[in-house]
C-alpha cells in the first residue's frame, strides 16, 4: 500500500485498483488528491478476482473507492463506491446478435451484463424493447437493498430484475453481455434451468452457450462425496471484507465439529496449488469467498476445494440436493432463504450405516453432540509478549507450529536495508550463471 500526502488534513480516502489497473493508480490518485484536497490511499493488496479487500485499510475512512470490475458483494466494514469503467460496446451489433438468437418476438429473455458494459444497457434496451415485449433488463445494484425481496423479483449477484412469467424464472432464457468467465459460470450454475446465450463485445459474436451444466454439476456432486469421506478439512479464508464471512466461518466450524471432522482455518490470501500443497494432512478444503470466486477449479490442486454449500450437502443430513445450486454463502446462514437447521444428534448405535461411493468403505454419516471443551487454563491462555498481551492457544495452531517449515521469517528491524541488485536468472534446476561457475 502506498499513500499520497496532501497538505490538507482531510479525511483519507482509500482507493483500490485490481492488478490490471495498478499502472494507472498513482496518476488517478494524484489528480483526485489535487482536485479534492483529501489524502488518497492506494490499497495494493490483492482483490482476489473482483472482490473488495479492505482488510489492510490503515485507518478509518469515509468509504472505499473500488475501480474496475467487481463482484458486487456487500462489504461489512466500509461503504464501497464502485467505479466500473466503461468498456466499448457496439450496441447495434449486440442487438443484431440478439435478434438472430431469439427470432421469436414473444421470447421471454432476461438480459444480464458484465458491470463494465452497464453504461450501454440503456441504449440496448431502447433498441430491443419495442420489438420484444417480454424482454427484461437486469439492473446493477451495489450492496443489499433494504427490506426483503418482494414477490416476483430476483436479487442476486448484485443484479435485480422482475419475473412475471407464470412458471417463474425457469420460463426465461438468459442473454449475457460480456466475455466468458467466472461471472457467466456462476450465473449458469445458479440458474441452471434456464438456457443461456451470450454476446462477447471483444469479438462481436453472439452464441448459444454449450457449457454442459449437468456435467459441471456432476463434478461438483463428486466433490461433495469427497467431502463426506474427508476427516480433516481446511477452511480457506478467501475474503476479509464480504459481509457475513465471520458468521459463516463459525457456522462451518460448528458443522464440522458436529460431523466429527477436524478443521483448520487458514488465511492464505489467493489460493494456488503451491500454497495448499504445504498442508498434506488436510483431506479437502472449503473456500469462503464471494459468490463469483467460490467456484474454484481445483483440478490442478493436490486436494479438492469445495464451496460452503457443498460442504453443507456433505455434512448436514437435513440438507438435500434439490437441483438449486447456491454460490453465495450468506444464503446458508440463519435467517437466510436457504438456511437448514442441523438435526438433533443421533447415538452411534442408532445411526444408519453409510457406504462411500468412492472408496466403498463404511463411514459415519450422523451428527454427534460436540464434546464440552475441557482444557486446563494454563494451556488455553499464554503470555505473548512483555506487554502482557494474552494469546489463545488452539490445538490446531500448536500442531501447525510444530511443522519444520513455517514460511519466511520477517525479522523486522534485524535485517540491514540494501539496494536492489541483479538476481539470478533461469529456473531452480539450472540457473544461467551456474555453467560459467563450473567451467
Amino acid at each position: 500500500m502506498s499513500r499520497l500526502r496532501s497538505p490538507t488534513a482531510a479525511l483519507p480516502v482509500p482507493r483500490q485498483f485490481p492488478d490490471g489497473l495498478l499502472a494507472d493508480a498513482a496518476q488517478v490518485a494524484a489528480q483526485m488528491e489535487a482536485a479534492t484536497g483529501a489524502e488518497m490511499y492506494i490499497l495494493g493488496d490483492t482483490t482476489y478476482g473482483r472482490s473488495v479487500n479492505v482488510a489492510a485499510h490503515p485507518q478509518p475512512g469515509g468509504a472505499v473507492l473500488h475501480y474496475g470490475p467487481a463482484c458486487l458483494s456487500p462489504c461489512r466494514k466500509l461503504p464501497v463506491l464502485h467505479i466500473f469503467g466503461q468498456q466499448p460496446l457496439d450496441v447495434g451489433c449486440c442487438a443484431e446478435a440478439f435478434r438472430e438468437l431469439y427470432p421469436d418476438r414473444q421470447s421471454r429473455v432476461v438480459v444480464l451484463n458484465d458491470v463494465v458494459y452497464a453504461h450501454a444497457m440503456g441504449e440496448l434496451e431502447q433498441q430491443l424493447c419495442p420489438e420484444y415485449l417480454n424482454v427484461v433488463f437486469s439492473r446493477v445494484v451495489c450492496g443489499d437493498p433494504p427490506g426483503p425481496t418482494p414477490p416476483g423479483e430476483v436479487r442476486q449477484f448484485g443484479r435485480q430484475f422482475p419475473v412475471e412469467a407464470p412458471g417463474g424464472l425457469q420460463d426465461y432464457a438468459m442473454f449475457y453481455v460480456g466475455a466468458e468467465g467466472l461471472a457467466l459460470t456462476s450465473f449458469m450454475l445458479t440458474w441452471n434451468r434456464c438456457p443461456f446465450s451470450s454476446f462477447d463485445p471483444a469479438t462481436g459474436c453472439g452464441r448459444r452457450e454449450t457449457f454442459n451444466v449437468n456435467r459441471a454439476l456432476m463434478r461438483r456432486l463428486y466433490l461433495v462425496e469427497r467431502a463426506r469421506d474427508a476427516r480433516v478439512v481446511g477452511i480457506l479464508v478467501g475474503t476479509l471484507g464480504v459481509a457475513g464471512y465471520l458468521t459463516v466461518l463459525q457456522h462451518l466450524r460448528e458443522l464440522l465439529r458436529r460431523a466429527g471432522k477436524r478443521s483448520y482455518t487458514l488465511a492464505v490470501g489467493k489460493p494456488n496449488p503451491a500454497k495448499l500443497a504445504n498442508f498434506l494432512e488436510v483431506d479437502i478444503f472449503v473456500l469462503v469467498a464471494c459468490a463469483q470466486n467460490s467456484l474454484l477449479d481445483s483440478s490442478d490442486f493436490y486436494r479438492p476445494v469445495v464451496t460452503p454449500y457443498e460442504l453443507e450437502l456433505a455434512c448436514n443430513p437435513a440438507r438435500e440436493w434439490t437441483g438449486d445450486y447456491l454460490t453465495d454463502f450468506r444464503d446458508l446462514l440463519p435467517g437466510a432463504c436457504a438456511h437448514v437447521e442441523l438435526p438433533p444428534a443421533v447415538p452411534a448405535v442408532e445411526a444408519v450405516p453409510d457406504i462411500s461411493l468412492i472408496t466403498g468403505e463404511m463411514r459415519a454419516a450422523h451428527l454427534c453432540d460436540p464434546p464440552a471443551p475441557h482444557l486446563p487454563p494454563s494451556t488455553v491462555l499464554a503470555c505473548r509478549d512483555q506487554t502482557w498481551a494474552l494469546a489463545e492457544i488452539s490445538p490446531a495452531a500448536s500442531f501447525l507450529e510444530s511443522r519444520s517449515w513455517r514460511g519466511l521469517e520477517q525479522r523486522l528491524g534485524q535485517t540491514p536495508v540494501s539496494k536492489a541488485v541483479q538476481g539470478r536468472r533461469g529456473i531452480a534446476i539450472a540457473y544461467e550463471d551456474e555453467g560459467h561457475e563450473q567451467s
